[in-house]
């Protein structure tokens, strides 16, 4: 079993971990999606509690880069159009001085595959796809786009005694 007690960071794809992976084309083009609110709050909770929290998705969406720095995500550690997501992870490991075994990794389809096997601790969505599930580390009990984020990094944070909530913190940073 992976210790979560050595995880000092957390990294991300979008569509299908942060998403239920359906996406909207409006007549403009622009790709729209929908993300959950409790996973937005886990997100919020890993950034003011001092984690480091990467994005590292194929999706071009500006969309995708507002919504993650509503949740706290630098914009340096958003990763848009990720073609070859171990190198845009070891990137955000070596900017952030950290070894890859301290980052948790969700991921939920083949390009996520190379960065779950490189990672501390490889998580996947209840729905994510079968090869991805088989080499998981943890395969949350909840979908993409449905709570997979924050009840992984919530486990993390309660292990290490960092779920920590301060309404003043909060109100400043968000």
């Amino acid at each position: 079993m992976t210790d979560i007690l050595k995880i000092k960071a957390f990294a991300f794809d979008v569509d299908g971990v942060a998403t239920d992976g359906d996406i909207l084309c409006n007549p403009d083009g622009d790709l729209l999606r929908t993300y959950d609110a409790k996973d937005g709050f886990g997100i919020r909770m890993a950034c003011m509690n001092g984690y480091p929290v990467a994005v590292i998705t194929g999706g071009r969406s500006e969309s995708i880069l507002k919504r993650m720095l509503t949740s706290g995500v630098r914009p340096e550690n958003v990763y848009l159009g990720s073609r070859n997501k171990i190198e845009d992870f070891m990137d955000f490991c070596s900017r952030v001085h950290l070894q890859p075994d301290e980052v948790m990794y969700f991921g939920d389809d083949i390009p996520d595959i190379e960065v779950m096997q490189a990672c501390g601790c490889g998580v996947c969505p209840s729905d994510a796809m079968e090869d991805v599930r088989a080499i998981a580390d943890i395969v949350s009990p909840r979908p993409g786009g449905k709570g997979c984020l924050r009840h992984a990094m919530e486990q993390v944070m309660k292990a290490q005694g960092r779920w920590n909530f301060d309404s003043l913190l909060y109100k400043k940073l968000f």
